[in-house]
């Protein structure tokens, strides 16, 4: 499976960006990590298929939305009221089965990976 990550860029503090992930084939689980400059790779949000799954980051919530078009296998992250500490690259990941809840928010549980996109918030 390829991802095809695409929508980041430069916004000022209080801005929104829409990012999106194409991939070659249908998932399951689809979802987004992200990492600043420094740091680690840390999650994000992640979807189900069927949407029974969807979980976000502490750090996120209620600001960004995951959503996702099953048709075009497509995966959307809507990111509202950004913040400076919001800067990093940011990544889609899938994989092709479910996984249990507590598992979902480990990078090491999805097998496929975009080439990441740049979000860079100013202040």
């Amino acid at each position: 499976v390829q991802l095809q990550a695409s929508g980041g860029g430069l916004v000022q503090a209080g801005g929104s960006l829409r990012l999106s992930c194409a991939a070659s084939a249908s998932s399951d689980m689809m979802g987004w990590f992200r990492q600043a400059p420094g740091k680690e790779r840390e999650f994000v949000a992640v979807n189900s298929r069927g949407g029974g799954n969807t979980l976000y980051a502490d750090s996120v919530k209620g600001r960004f939305t995951i959503s996702r078009d099953n048709a075009k296998n497509t995966v959307f992250l809507q990111m509202n009221s950004l913040k400076p500490e919001d800067t990093a690259v940011y990544y889609c990941a899938s994989r092709t089965r479910r996984i249990v809840v507590s598992a979902m928010r480990l990078a090491a549980s999805y097998d496929y990976w975009g080439q990441g996109t740049l979000v860079t918030v100013s202040s």
